[in-house]
């Protein structure tokens, strides 16, 4: 009979240490297990989750890649036009990856109403504007319908609304600052169409969205000179590369800049999420391998006369091994289990109730967003698994110490 693969499911079965000594460290272990990995889950969806949202809500505002005049780097107001006709618009002929390119004009102003006043961004973009990443933060009306020959709807931020005390379908006046061909500031009525509210407080506290052509009003420009160009990427993480291929494209005269050259301290930022989830990993891996070489040798040292036993009846050191260490592996699977279920339940909740709330001042979003993919599920799980069960393979060998003469003599 072989009395290995007997034993060793007696004992994933449970049957040897339901009522022993070995009980309860080995309900810790697989707690363990289940609180690493549910910690691991939770850390890198909340990372992710973050990195994600901050990116998608500046790739909104500003695309991936800005082209604009050397002259206007660094400023979030349009100065010198550029000329509409260019090789790559409305599309890169020469560059793969590239979703969408739209054009943008940018004029500082003022918005007054009775009693107050607020400094404002007036953002002209066209019908070639992406809204896909932006209508998420729509709260409240529609965007600017660029079908008219003419419109004089804009979109406003809450922070804004709230601060000069606007509702939806209000019309406001606006005052923009003189152009060099007039000295005279310029007037404005505008329609309140609808309302955003991205938690990114560098735009919400500015950013008025409208038509460009009346950007190109303002400024004294042709219908064919703009501010600039927006470049929209199908992937971020081609945005160094494609920024650089970009730049090489394009007329000597303009710039290329990504949004994480643009704005480098909170991509500086969001990349140290990507080390503490890093450094949670080691340290959850590390604690459950601990508690599983824990059991391990609680259970070897529980079952010495067994050992003995099959050592004498003509068992090898390597197939008892393997009898604990599939045991081992089926505690470490039970765990995972139980782990990924809370976890992912507690991410799900999290995705579809929002419960947990942030400051967006601090961090650019007002609830706290979960992104994870199932490559990434599988990977955390699949890696503890592995690590956990290299790390259980020295402690096993204490088994080859076990002498059969001894062991059965207290029998």
């Amino acid at each position: 009979m072989n009395y290995e693969l007997f034993i060793a499911k007696r004992i994933i079965a449970g049957k040897k240490y339901k009522n022993s000594i070995s009980s309860p460290i080995i309900k810790i272990a697989i707690t363990a297990i289940a609180l690493g990995i549910i910690i691991m889950l939770i850390a890198v969806a909340t990372a992710s989750g973050l990195q994600t949202k901050i990116r998608d809500k500046m790739a909104g505002f500003k695309g991936h890649v800005q082209i604009v005049n050397y002259d206007n780097n660094n400023s979030d107001v349009s100065t010198t036009p550029i000329n509409i006709e260019q090789d790559f618009y409305p599309k890169f002929k020469n560059i793969e990856g590239i979703k969408n390119v739209q054009i943008f004009a940018s004029k500082g102003g003022i918005i007054r109403t009775n009693t107050d006043f607020e400094g404002i961004v007036f953002k002209g973009v066209s019908s070639d504007y992406d809204w896909s990443l932006f209508k998420e933060y729509l709260i409240a009306g529609t965007v600017p319908n660029f079908d008219q020959s003419r419109t004089k709807e804009v979109l406003l931020s809450q922070t804004i609304m709230n601060r000069l005390q606007l509702k939806l379908n209000d019309t406001i006046a606006a005052t923009f600052l003189k152009t060099t061909s007039s000295k005279l500031p310029s007037n404005r009525k505008y329609s309140i169409c609808g309302i955003y509210n991205s938690g990114f407080a560098p735009f919400d506290k500015n950013m008025m969205i409208g038509d460009i052509r009346e950007v190109q009003r303002l400024n004294k420009w042709t219908e064919n000179q703009v501010g600039g160009f927006e470049v929209l990427l199908n992937n971020f993480d081609d945005i160094e590369e494609k920024s650089e291929q970009i730049y090489r494209d394009i007329s000597g005269t303009l710039n290329a800049n990504s949004i994480t050259n643009s704005y480098p301290t909170v991509f500086e930022w969001i990349k140290l999420f990507d080390n503490n989830v890093w450094f949670i990993i080691g340290i959850m891996i590390l604690i459950a391998g601990i508690n599983m070489i824990t059991a391990l040798l609680v259970l070897i040292l529980e079952r010495v006369q067994m050992i003995g036993i099959l050592k004498a009846l003509g068992s090898h050191n390597a197939s008892i091994r393997k009898i604990f260490l599939y045991n081992a592996s089926y505690l470490i699977l039970k765990g995972l289990f139980w782990g990924n279920v809370i976890g992912l339940s507690i991410i799900g909740v999290q995705y579809f109730f929002k419960i947990i709330t942030l400051n967006p001042e601090t961090y650019y979003v007002a609830t706290m967003p979960v992104h994870i993919s199932i490559s990434v599920i599988l990977a955390l799980n699949i890696g503890t698994l592995v690590l956990c069960f290299l790390m259980l393979i020295i402690p096993s060998f204490i088994i080859t110490k076990i002498n059969p003469s001894k062991s059965i003599k207290f029998a």
